[in-house]
């Protein structure tokens, strides 16, 4: 099986596995669901659940990995004399994208659902800042080694900061009030814009 195919197979399990657990969770609950239920539910053996997430808990952040990768790869492809807050734009736009991770549909439909799962249950509120916290930390890694001539670490991680913490801050705050998923993005979107024209005083 050619590498292509290899990572396409496994993209497609990925997303089996977080639909069917978000479906689970919504109608069972979070504490409810076992793991070999998410397993029938999207057509995988227990084994298969395990060979691509930790256990329940890692199902909703199966994609993770992917998009912290991704935002890296923004920036190590960044053009040639490319300002950091232009760069740190494209990242966000690469971290907003729904397509980025699956089709654009199934990502507005089931996003909203995870999220309010992720700001409710304890265990998985706090995975989830564990999580943000270290894509943080690798991005401002990643920026000072593309700008050591411009950013130093603690400039770096208040600008990263500053960026996905206005954009949670703006998502959160859109669906308290029962925003749409796409006006959520709309919102996390417009925080970004905001944030940077601070970060323009990087450049």
């Amino acid at each position: 099986m050619s590498t292509g195919l290899r990572e396409r197979k496994k993209q497609q399990t990925r997303q089996a596995l977080f639909a069917a657990a978000l479906r689970l969770f919504a109608t069972k609950g979070y504490h409810r669901t076992t793991v070999a239920e998410i397993a029938a539910e999207a057509g995988v053996s227990t084994k298969t659940l395990f060979n691509h997430v930790g256990g329940k808990e890692e199902v909703l952040f199966a994609f993770r990995e992917d998009r912290i990768e991704q935002m890296l790869a923004v920036v190590r492809t960044r053009r040639a004399g490319e300002r950091p807050a232009a760069l740190l734009g494209h990242v966000v736009e690469r971290v907003l994208d729904p397509a980025a991770v699956m089709d654009e549909q199934s990502f507005l439909s089931l996003d909203p659902i995870r999220i309010r799962l992720i700001t409710t249950v304890p265990e998985l509120r706090a995975r989830s800042l564990q999580l943000l916290q270290d894509a943080q930390r690798r991005l401002a890694g990643a920026l000072c080694r593309a700008y050591p001539d411009k950013l130093d670490p603690v400039t770096a991680a208040a600008a990263v900061g500053a960026l996905f913490g206005a954009m949670q801050a703006a998502a959160l705050t859109a669906l308290d009030d029962g925003a749409s998923a796409r006006e959520t993005l709309a919102a996390a979107r417009r925080a970004a814009d905001l944030a940077a024209r601070g970060l323009a005083t990087l450049d």
